[in-house]
């Protein structure tokens, strides 16, 4: 007998979700009033948001032993936005286990070397559980630096509107009473 009740296929499906990360947010900010006063989400709650994502724990049917992940595509990754002076103070180290060979970069010099985008995925790699599927999920974060990038036919729609983009919550507004009135 099955454990499952429902559309599992479904529910294992890969959804592309897409993250501006120089776009305030109201629910990622770290300032909720007045709303002219809403940043863009902070690196750490960005981090946070697209790592639960990556692992599927927004779905019903999360597993810790599963990957039912979905994608990411951030773009914009050059404007990330840090509070204090963490872009100035934060370091990176590493080392390859010979004597001597420990080296470290700032965030700065990490961002000018490599762009927003690595920042963002060494954040997001460090919010991931240290176990086997964590390249997988890290594989199917796309980081860009700019607004444009491959994937837009991949990305989530509502009524033709990206979700997330301007006027998206009147599709799904205006989806939902079509359905109502369909019943």
């Amino acid at each position: 007998m099955s454990q499952t009740i429902g559309l599992t296929r479904l529910a294992y499906s890969r959804v592309w979700h897409h993250v501006s990360a120089s776009t305030p947010h109201p629910t990622l900010s770290t300032i909720r009033s007045p709303p002219e006063a809403i940043t863009p989400p902070s690196l750490g709650r960005l981090a946070s948001r697209i790592a639960v994502l990556l692992m599927g724990k927004h779905k019903p049917i999360w597993d810790p032993s599963t990957d039912c992940g979905d994608y990411v595509v951030v773009t914009s990754c050059a404007a990330l936005h840090m509070t204090g002076n963490k872009k100035w103070r934060k370091t990176y180290y590493r080392h390859n286990t010979k004597p001597g060979s420990l080296r470290s970069i700032t965030m700065d010099g990490l961002m000018d070397k490599h762009g927003g985008a690595e920042v963002l995925r060494k954040a997001v790699s460090g919010m991931l559980p240290k176990n086997r599927l964590r390249e997988k999920r890290l594989a199917r974060l796309k980081a860009f630096e700019g607004d444009a990038h491959p994937y837009k036919g991949n990305l989530l729609r509502f009524g033709g509107k990206v979700v997330g983009s301007e006027g998206w919550e009147e599709m799904v507004r205006a989806v939902r009473e079509g359905d109502k009135a369909c019943l």
